[in-house]
């Protein structure tokens, strides 16, 4: 659109980047954290899924049935040291089981543990798998609410990274919160009650002393290491924006020979995060040793006690095995916890800026119960409209104009008068700030957005396209067209002979943005999705300012296919596309400086005339060269 430098970077702008959530959020507080994990419950226990809830509940079943097993499957191992060791023991609960017997009902409660936590993993999988679904379809659709301020002033790989990250720590949040966290604490509490029970008060005491050190320290290098992950993601993000900017604009690249260039700035994106990664490996290594030289700690006074009790007689040999395989139970979930919480940490830090995005309030919303458009003739009408991307420069200043139905507008006007802003405030791109806009009478902020959309077909300057077939990219101009439907607008737009021609014909692949076209073809396959979508009002926003002369007469005749018993407002910057237009209006900063069919605006001699007097030299000029 032409009057895409009108708007600005300023303070409209700075609004919008002051309002985006960035990649160096801060790590949440307690009160953001719990605010972020009460968003998350809804994902797991939905209200309106009960067989959601039935397999939540089923796995927390199984969970505690292996939680169980894990802590009864010692008692197994220490009886039957104990019977090879000589030891006698009565009780009921050992079924009068010898050595061997023991032994197999060791490795039974090992697999039953394991069958149940395998079993918990699958039946949780699917309610895993749908909160994910779910939360990425939230927020992709909540992105494509935002407004076009918006998306203007945020990069798309940042946007597309910050909820691949969120997304992935909704997923680690629910599974490790559910299935380890909760879990992990009871199976520790359980240990704890065993050792203080059958052996000494003095167990538990070392036990719980080993386990506050270790979360004391766990905790307190954990803040440390969440500053550099969270550097980490911003040098991520960064690169990830670099790469995707290149080649979004690969043409451009090869345009100026910028690919060594390219490849510079992307390398040295690529450092600053491999720096960051490598300190992220170092404090990993750190946590790790300091972890592993406590729990050793513990483990060996632990040890070291049963020892003494072994000797003097007050414990027995399957005594000592069984203090062992308790402290090794412990020794494993404990571990788990640490990287649980170094993980949660940074999953409220990621969740953190995806919850920033889906609270962002979309700039134009509907309003509550607004009706759907009713288009009965298509009559445009803009009442002393006035808007301004920032308000220290206004770029409409009391515009007013009616376009009856089936009839023809032309909005001509140097660079920055404001044409495309009305193409874009018709579209309700954004809302004006002064005045109405009317279709038929209905103020279009009154409707929903979704009716006014598919009252009115743009094709804009630049056709962009989806990099997909061209029957698709035609075709996207009304869900659920037949291929005839789509063959035909291909015909009203001269489109099908050229596509007829082609190896593989509708099935032919456009390329990114449509890169595999020329700017005629991809034009064309713009007009022939928007004939395809047959709305009532269409705006014709400079579509053929970036075509040659033959190509753009080419096109006409597909553009007047377009606009045959339609309501047209064409903006144009050369004014020999307009001549026909039944109403011809010149913008002049930002106000209607005249208006009138070609002939009267020739015939008066004014800014229209002087600009019809310097393109036909210029034409002149070209066509003598």
């Amino acid at each position: 659109m032409t009057d895409q430098a009108t708007e600005p970077t300023s303070a409209g702008a700075e609004a919008g980047k002051r309002a985006a959530p960035g990649p160096q959020a801060s790590p949440p507080d307690e009160g953001k954290a719990l605010r972020i994990v009460t968003r998350v419950v809804p994902y797991l226990w939905p209200r309106d899924e009960p067989a959601v809830r039935l397999r939540v509940a089923a796995a927390l079943v199984l969970l505690l049935a292996a939680k169980l097993i894990a802590v009864a499957t010692p008692f197994f191992y220490k009886a039957a040291v104990d019977r090879l060791s000589g030891v006698e023991r009565d009780d009921v609960w050992l079924m009068g089981l010898g050595a061997v017997g023991l032994t197999v009902a060791y490795g039974m409660s090992r697999i039953l543990n394991t069958g149940f936590q395998e079993a918990r993993d699958a039946t949780f999988a699917r309610v895993g798998q749908r909160a994910l679904r779910a939360v990425a379809l939230e927020t992709f659709t909540h992105i494509h609410r935002m407004s076009l301020r918006y998306h203007i002033t945020r990069k798309t790989g940042g946007l597309s990274r910050i909820m691949e990250r969120g997304v992935k720590g909704v997923a680690f949040l629910l599974r490790m919160v559910l299935l380890s966290l909760g879990p992990l604490i009871f199976e520790l509490t359980l240990v704890g009650i065993i050792l203080a029970t059958l052996f000494d008060i003095r167990y538990l005491f070392v036990v719980a002393g080993t386990m506050v050190l270790y979360f004391a320290f766990t905790f307190r290098v954990t803040e440390w290491r969440v500053g550099i992950r969270r550097e980490m993601n911003r040098l991520d993000t960064d690169a990830n924006q670099k790469a995707i900017d290149s080649l979004l604009n690969f043409e451009t690249v090869k345009y100026f020979g910028a690919e060594a260039r390219e490849a510079r700035r992307y390398d040295a994106a690529m450092e600053g995060f491999s720096e960051a990664s490598v300190k992220t490996a170092y404090s990993l290594a750190m946590l790790n040793f300091g972890q592993t030289v406590i729990m050793t700690g513990g483990l060996v006074t632990v040890m070291a006690m049963a020892a003494i009790g072994v000797r003097n007689g007050t414990l027995t040999v399957g005594d000592f095995v069984m203090v062992n395989a308790y402290m090794i139970q412990i020794t494993m979930p404990l571990n788990l916890l640490g990287m649980v919480y170094r993980e949660i940490r940074q999953s409220l830090i990621d969740m953190g800026e995806m919850f920033d995005l889906l609270d962002q309030p979309a700039e134009i919303a509907d309003r509550p119960g607004a009706p759907a458009l009713d288009v009965a003739d298509g009559r445009v009408s803009f009442d002393d409209v006035r808007f301004a991307y920032d308000p220290a420069r206004p770029i409409l200043k009391g515009i007013s104009f009616e376009v009856p139905p089936g009839r023809s507008l032309a909005l001509v006007g140097p660079s920055g008068a404001g044409k495309s802003t009305i193409a874009r405030l018709l579209f309700r791109f954004y809302d004006v700030t002064g005045g109405a806009i009317r279709i038929d009478g209905q103020d279009v902020r009154a409707v929903t957005q979704d009716s006014l959309h598919d009252a009115i077909g743009i094709v804009p300057q630049d056709t962009v396209l989806f990099n997909d077939t061209i029957l698709y990219n035609i075709a996207y101009g009304r869900e659920g067209a037949s291929r005839g439907e789509v063959e035909a607008a291909a015909m009203a737009a001269r489109l099908h002979e050229f596509i007829a021609s082609l190896p593989e014909g509708y099935d032919t692949q456009v390329g990114e943005r449509g890169l595999k076209l020329s700017g005629g073809e991809k034009q064309r396959v713009g007009i022939a999705r928007t004939l395809l979508k047959n709305p009532p009002i269409v705006v014709l926003d400079e579509a053929t300012s970036a075509l040659d002369t033959r190509t753009e007469r080419d096109i006409q005749e597909s553009l007047r296919a377009i606009s045959r018993g339609r309501t047209v407002i064409t903006i144009a910057h050369r004014l020999s596309t307009v001549v026909d237009a039944d109403e011809i209006i010149v913008l002049e900063d930002g106000r209607v400086a005249e208006r009138g069919t070609h002939a009267s605006l020739l015939a008066r001699s004014g800014l229209y005339a002087g600009m019809w007097r310097t393109q036909a030299e210029a034409e002149r000029r070209q066509a003598a060269t």
